[in-house]
C-alpha cells in the first residue's frame, strides 16, 4: 500500500506537497498580498478561546504533528514552481466514520484558472484511493461564490446548511455543507472534473 502521508501529488503544472517551514516567505507574501481578498473567508479565533499558533512556523509544526497522527494532511499548492495556496484535509475521523473535511485558499493571481478545483480533486482522490477515507466534506459560506463554483465544478452534493458553523472574519458565520463519498465518484474526482 502507498503511504498516505507525507506525499506529493502532481498533475500538469499543479503540485501538492506537504506544507513546510521553507514555505514561510512565499506563504507570508501570498497572504499579505491577498489579505483583503481572503479576509471575508478566513477562519478566526473567537474571543476567549485558545488561539491558533501566532507564527507560520507554529502552524506548520501543529499541522505536521496532526498529519503524523493521521488527523490532517496540510498541502502547499504549487503551480509551475510557484507557491499558489494551500489545501488542508482536517478533522480526519477513522473507525466507523472514515471521513474528513477539506479547506483551501488560493492566491488571487491563480484564481479562475482551475487550480483549486484540480487541487481539491487530486486531494479527494488521494483521500479515497490511498488514505481509504469514505466521505469528504467541504463547508462554504453562502456568499463565497468562488468556493461555491469549486463545489459546482466538482459536482459535490449539498447536504445541509449549518447556521453559525465557523468563526470567520470575526463572527460566527453560516455555511453550506457539501459532501462526496467514494461510491459517488468510482473513477475518481480528477476524472470527473476533466470529463
Amino acid at each position: 500500500m502507498t503511504r498516505a502521508w507525507p506525499v506529493t501529488l502532481r498533475r500538469g503544472g499543479v503540485e501538492l506537497r506537504p506544507l513546510a517551514f521553507s514555505d514561510a516567505r512565499a506563504w507570508r507574501e501570498a497572504r499579505n498580498r491577498n489579505a483583503v481578498w481572503l479576509r471575508p473567508w478566513d477562519a478566526t479565533v473567537p474571543p476567549g478561546s485558545e488561539g491558533r499558533p501566532a507564527t507560520f512556523r507554529g502552524m506548520v509544526k501543529r499541522l505536521t504533528r496532526l498529519a503524523h497522527m493521521d488527523e490532517a494532511m496540510p498541502f502547499a499548492v504549487v503551480v509551475d514552481g510557484e507557491f499558489a495556496g494551500q489545501v488542508t484535509v482536517s478533522n480526519i475521523v477513522r473507525g466507523s466514520a472514515q471521513f474528513a473535511s477539506i479547506g483551501y485558499w488560493v492566491d488571487q493571481r491563480f484564481a479562475g484558472r482551475g487550480v483549486i478545483p484540480l487541487a481539491v480533486a487530486m486531494v479527494i482522490d488521494h483521500c479515497f484511493m490511498i488514505a481509504r477515507l469514505h466521505r469528504i466534506e467541504i463547508a462554504i459560506r453562502p456568499e463565497n461564490t468562488n468556493s461555491l463554483r469549486v463545489a459546482e465544478k466538482l459536482g459535490l452534493v449539498e447536504v445541509g446548511y449549518a447556521p453559525r458553523f465557523l468563526h470567520i472574519d470575526g463572527e460566527w458565520r453560516d455555511h453550506r455543507l457539501f459532501a462526496v463519498t467514494v461510491e459517488e465518484c468510482p473513477g475518481g474526482m480528477v476524472k470527473r472534473l476533466e470529463s
